[in-house]
């Protein structure tokens, strides 16, 4: 789908969308329709007790007096408290009716309001919510009818200030292009994304201007990952680490990056602890912690931020086989901590172990921010609507926090202290991958990642279990793999620390 910005006018053909302010009261655009149509708009408006409010959505089709298809009156409530999201929310809400009655283009009468964002950077938004709600995994269907391919091809906006908006959006495409790619991470099934076809999706991300690299089972021996090598182990499909650098920021007085480390488990039996068959196709997308991580760099680099970042992901298979290692194995980290894997189905954890102690040792960051679809207990915790947050340092959760507020990623802070600490001491090994119970299990395993990360060192894990992929449409975010993190650590980057 296109999305264009032009100068004010009225197409004669398509749909019209026009805003309605709190208490039903018109656009001046919307007001004039009104009158073109000898009133329709406010008959539809006491007919359907429509008030305006945000979100809500009146379709007037095809009314007399004017040559469109349809006007659709779109509800935003008081300008001046219209946010980011909020405009975002409503150009996905517009693009998903659009596409439901079959239009195929469409015109965005913008007005000049008192209060609040410019009609520029409120077009961009809407612009950018309707980009992300036209998603659409469908490449391995060979037929469709007609009647089921997306029909809308283009919204335009019309405004003032279409140059202003165009400019607005352009940087907010690129961020979309980093969710977009996410979400195909996430949709693909496991016999097409494999650590290796994954770790070949991240070399095309060169032609951004990234330096990427991937480290092979035999490097990774070399560096004593033994804790991801164990997971990786039963599978046939080599392990692999995906190593992405983006030098946005080469002449900062102090160049250490922002580092990002994602999960990459790109499918999860559970290995010999083998998980219930019922729902197991759902683990292709264990790998959703990396696939947000590359979509974050292919966002910083098509939008040239001003910052250095490093992303990191660990990518192996977890099978269970003749060579698939144990209950009750012990394994040596990269960091030379011993691990005795009590259940082989807790495996994102040892992955992450070797990634976050090799992203420091290799860029010192300063700061460590890292994403996984952890554990199921994060669903009982928090559900789908947030992501758990787990970290040692208060002002990287504040900022986390506030950056998923903006954008509609949200995170909730959860708890960690030496006595959660102790519940993964071990008898024969320094630490043992679950606690034994099913008390606190998003804790523990945030205790078992922090038990590698350096003094001194800000730390942020995200668990996002229960945000990776949704089962129901969103505004912004059709059915599938969401793409959750992308956009809400581009805001941390862009609010806080790009320069």
């Amino acid at each position: 789908m296109n999305i264009s910005f032009a100068t004010p006018s009225v197409p004669t053909s398509g749909a019209l969308i026009v805003g309605v302010l709190e208490g039903g009261k018109l656009t001046p655009s919307a007001a004039s329709l009104n009158k073109t149509t000898q009133g329709a708009l406010e008959r539809a408006i006491d007919a359907n007790a429509f008030s305006g409010k945000r979100g809500e959505l009146l379709d007037v089709v095809a009314p007399a007096g004017v040559n469109n298809s349809r006007v659709l009156m779109v509800g935003m409530g008081a300008p001046a408290k219209l946010t980011e999201k909020d405009l975002q929310d409503i150009g996905g809400n517009i693009a998903a009716h659009l596409t439901r009655v079959r239009e195929q283009k469409a015109a965005v009468l913008m007005d000049k309001l008192r209060g609040g964002k410019q009609a520029a950077e409120r077009a961009a938004n809407a612009g950018f919510g309707a980009i992300l709600r036209s998603y659409r995994f469908e490449r391995y269907k060979t037929k469709q009818k007609a009647e089921d391919k997306p029909s809308l091809k283009e919204i335009r906006f019309h405004l003032d200030n279409p140059a202003a908006a165009k400019r607005a959006f352009q940087r907010l495409e690129k961020v979309a292009d980093g969710v977009f790619m996410t979400r195909d991470l996430a949709s693909e099934p496991a016999n097409i994304l494999y650590p290796k076809s994954f770790a070949a999706e991240g070399k095309k991300l060169t032609k951004l201007g990234l330096k990427v690299q991937v480290l092979g089972e035999k490097e990774m021996q070399k560096l004593g990952m033994g804790s991801l090598l164990g997971v990786a182990q039963g599978s046939a499909h080599e392990p692999q680490m995906l190593v992405m650098q983006w030098q946005g920021a080469p002449n900062a007085k102090d160049k250490a990056p922002l580092a990002f480390v994602g999960k990459g488990v790109t499918f999860d039996t559970g290995g010999i602890s083998l998980k219930p068959a019922g729902g197991m196709e759902d683990m292709k997308w264990d790998m959703g912690g990396a696939g947000a991580v590359v979509g974050l760099m292919k966002a910083l680099a098509g939008r040239k931020a001003k910052v250095n970042a490093v992303g990191v992901c660990g990518l192996v298979e977890n099978m269970p086989s003749g060579t698939a290692q144990r209950p009750g194995d012990v394994v040596t980290s990269m960091a030379g901590l011993t691990i005795e894997v009590l259940n082989t189905d807790a495996e994102g954890r040892l992955v992450l172990a070797d990634a976050l102690w090799y992203t420091q040792e290799k860029f010192k960051p300063k700061l460590i921010v890292d994403l996984a679809t952890l554990t199921g207990a994060i669903i009982i915790s928090l559900g789908h609507e947030n992501a758990g947050l787990f970290s040692n340092d208060d002002k990287l959760s504040e900022q986390l926090t506030k950056a998923g507020k903006e954008v509609g990623e949200e995170v909730w802070r959860l708890p960690m202290s030496a006595a959660y600490d102790k519940l993964i001491d071990c008898d024969i090994a320094d630490m043992k991958n679950i606690s034994g119970g099913r008390a606190g299990g998003s804790i523990t395993a945030a205790q078992f990642l922090q038990r590698f990360i350096k003094d001194g060192t800000p730390w942020a894990h995200l668990d996002i279990a229960g945000t990776a992929w949704t089962s129901k449409d969103k505004p912004t975010v059709p059915k599938g793999g969401t793409g959750f993190g992308v956009r809400l650590l581009n805001t941390l980057v862009s609010k806080y620390y790009e320069k």
